[in-house]
């Protein structure tokens, strides 16, 4: 009997770092729910994917024998872009709500340069995040196969 086979689809080819980024990213984002509810907290969505994101990035992509390094500096764009798109969302959504008044020019400069500090910063810390997830997986790994439980 001839079995039919079903064409594979792909919505879109990722790389291994951009997957491990995306789902690093995804599941960082109930953790910094659940911090915001413990008291004198103020976890932001984009801080959240730029440390813990980018930490579970670089663990599942040193499972996935990818570049963790690559995951966690995906992850930390990923983070900036969030980051800046919520800051010029609440900008533009107070501007057109009128709850402000026009901006002095000294203001507007600072907000673009923040933002364009804040996408060059992120991807650095989710480049160290990443490498921490990986390196961490890689020791916990290497200690589990060898048996090994000393420092």
């Amino acid at each position: 009997m001839i079995r039919p086979t079903l064409p594979s689809f792909h919505v879109c080819d990722l790389s291994p770092a951009w997957q491990s980024a995306l789902i690093g990213a995804l599941v960082s984002l109930p953790v910094a729910v659940v911090v915001n509810w413990m008291p004198n907290s103020e976890a932001t969505i984009s801080g959240s994917i730029m440390i813990i994101g980018a930490f579970l990035a670089g663990v599942i992509a040193a499972l996935r024998s990818a570049d963790p390094d690559a995951a966690g500096f995906r992850a930390g764009l990923l983070a900036g872009v969030v980051g800046v798109s919520t800051l010029t969302l609440s900008v533009v959504g107070n501007a057109l709500g009128g709850g402000i008044e026009a901006w002095p020019l000294s203001r507007v400069v600072f907000v673009v340069v923040a933002g364009v500090l804040f996408l060059c910063v992120a991807p650095v810390f989710g480049l160290v995040f990443g490498r921490v997830g990986g390196g961490f997986t890689t020791t916990v790994i290497s200690r589990l196969v060898t048996g090994t439980t000393e420092s």
